[in-house]
């Protein structure tokens, strides 16, 4: 039996860095966003609680589908297996933002208008 694919991704969230893990991750309908279904994080029979984690699962708590936009997104990797989830502050040595706005207004054909 085959294992399900699972997804780390990275992304800028209000000046933090967010890592976290899903088992399904899209283009999605909204243009310019990353649909993100299916959040994993860890197992509650550990006996140790990772705070950064928990605040992550609160935050998430009842979310079905996420929509990060696509200039946040930092990384995507499909992974063999599931890390911890977290957030990171933002260092300016590891983190360079793409230049605004990255999607600009355009004609379409080939015409004038």
């Amino acid at each position: 039996m085959a294992s399900r694919q699972i997804y780390k991704l990275i992304f800028m969230n209000q000046g933090q860095v967010f890592e976290i893990y899903a088992r399904s991750v899209s283009q999605g309908s909204l243009f310019g966003f990353i649909e993100v279904e299916e959040l994993v994080f860890g197992e509650k029979t550990s006996v140790l609680v990772d705070p950064a984690e928990e605040k992550l699962k609160s935050e998430f708590a009842g979310v079905k589908r996420n929509y990060i936009p696509m200039h946040a997104v930092i990384r995507i990797d499909e992974v063999e297996k599931q890390g911890a989830s977290k957030i990171s502050s933002v260092d300016a040595d590891n983190v360079t933002s793409f230049p605004m706005p990255v999607y600009t207004p355009g004609t379409t054909g080939g015409g004038d208008s």
